[in-house]
């Protein structure tokens, strides 16, 4: 008995081993290889979480980079000791006013 399908276009096309080496050959690319579409995805992921990593730092750097610059003028350097670490002269006197609803919280030990 000849098979009826034979000669049908869609059956040619399906019985090329052409055909079915491409076919496996897609299917292992995309989904079993170590280099697949979906880990190029993950790690396109990763390396824009690094990239935005790497603009945040760059900033931080510049900003440190100016109070470095600033803190090389005495006078500033005085003022950012005054209200960072809260230093003062031997003749002075410092007052420290907290507001309620001020946002730094102090933890408190029970």
């Amino acid at each position: 008995m000849a098979n009826p399908y034979k000669d049908k276009s869609w059956f040619k096309f399906l019985s090329n081993k052409y055909v079915w080496v491409l076919l496996l050959f897609s299917i292992w690319m995309i989904f079993l290889d170590n280099y697949s579409y979906f880990g190029h995805r993950v790690l396109d992921k990763q390396i824009d979480e690094l990239e935005q990593n790497k603009e945040y730092y760059q900033q931080e750097i510049k900003k440190d980079q100016e109070n470095i610059k600033k803190l090389k003028n005495p006078d500033q350097t005085e003022k950012y000791a005054r209200e960072k670490y809260y230093m003062k002269k031997d003749s002075e006197d410092v007052y420290i006013i907290e507001f309620e609803g001020d946002t730094i919280e102090k933890d408190v030990k029970k």
